[in-house]
């Protein structure tokens, strides 16, 4: 079982210290939330069962490529991810630029985590149909891959089409760095298992986490996939040893998770889950 840490769980004049307390206590990541913007009314929530939005329009918001790239300056081994990038949001060349960048700057940690994004008004907001999210995601899944693969690419899709470009430099982890789908749908499930490395889902109980993982599974299975390289990832809780056991039980890999209730309890609580449950 890997430890990743959810650095929107606390302030960000905070991220500093908790990346570089989580390097070193042995926590394997730290992973950063991303929107590219925030509106005044949110109609829905990502979290099954809820009507209202899980953070409010004011919350701060940053580039999470710039600041993992800061994090990565001052650290050497604990991993950089993105809980979640929303990839749709975003013409393929900027992603795979960013993602490039950030994963030779950190000498190949980056774990980017990707979604289609839950909040129907940024889409709006920026001029894109929501309901074209899943299709472009898929598309730039697929543009982003030649990209970092490929010496040279063309492409003529649904949304983007151009005559063949280069793309230099290619990123350090090869083919490129793991992609995790973000998401809990049955849509989200099958590009996870269809297109990418691993999942990263939201905080869940033990037994929707076994439901979903098993969903997976059979997807993984449908593919021809093995599941055994596929990464399965989850916020929960995580208060003992035996909660751990359950998660290994269960097929999570990964945890991304807070071990504490206020942001000024982060390094505190950080250091106790170390020393009381550790890392195997």
């Amino acid at each position: 079982m890997k430890f990743g840490i959810a650095l929107g769980a606390v302030h960000h004049t905070a991220f500093m210290d908790v990346a570089l307390e989580a390097e070193a206590l042995g926590y394997e990541s730290v992973w950063l939330p991303e929107h590219l913007v925030l509106t005044s009314q949110m109609s829905r929530s990502p979290h099954p069962g809820e009507e209202h939005p899980p953070v409010p329009p004011h919350v701060p918001i940053y580039d999470c490529f710039s600041w993992l790239a800061h994090l990565a300056a001052k650290t050497t081994n604990v991993r950089l991810g993105t809980h979640v990038y929303n990839i749709g949001l975003r013409h393929p060349f900027t992603t795979a630029r960013g993602v490039t960048t950030l994963d030779i700057l950190s000498g190949g940690r980056l774990e980017f985590g990707i979604g289609a994004s839950w909040l129907e008004e940024e889409w709006t907001a920026t001029g894109l149909d929501f309901k074209t999210r899943g299709r472009r995601v898929d598309e730039s899944i697929e543009v982003c891959k030649r990209l970092w693969t490929d010496e040279e690419i063309r492409h003529e899709g649904e949304f983007f089409q151009f005559d063949p470009v280069m793309f230099e430099p290619k990123p350090v982890q090869k083919p490129h760095p793991p992609l995790l789908i973000g998401g809990e749908s049955k849509a989200a499930l099958r590009r996870a298992a269809k297109h990418c490395d691993g999942w990263i889902g939201m905080n869940s109980d033990f037994e929707r986490a076994e439901m979903l993982v098993s969903q997976l599974r059979t997807l993984l299975d449908e593919h021809g996939r093995d599941a055994s390289t596929f990464q399965f990832c989850l916020g929960g809780k995580v208060a003992s040893r035996d909660d751990v056991k359950r998660w290994e039980e269960i097929g999570v890999t990964r945890m991304v998770f807070a071990p504490w209730r206020r942001s000024r309890e982060a390094i505190d609580g950080m250091r106790k889950f170390a020393d009381e449950i550790g890392f195997d």
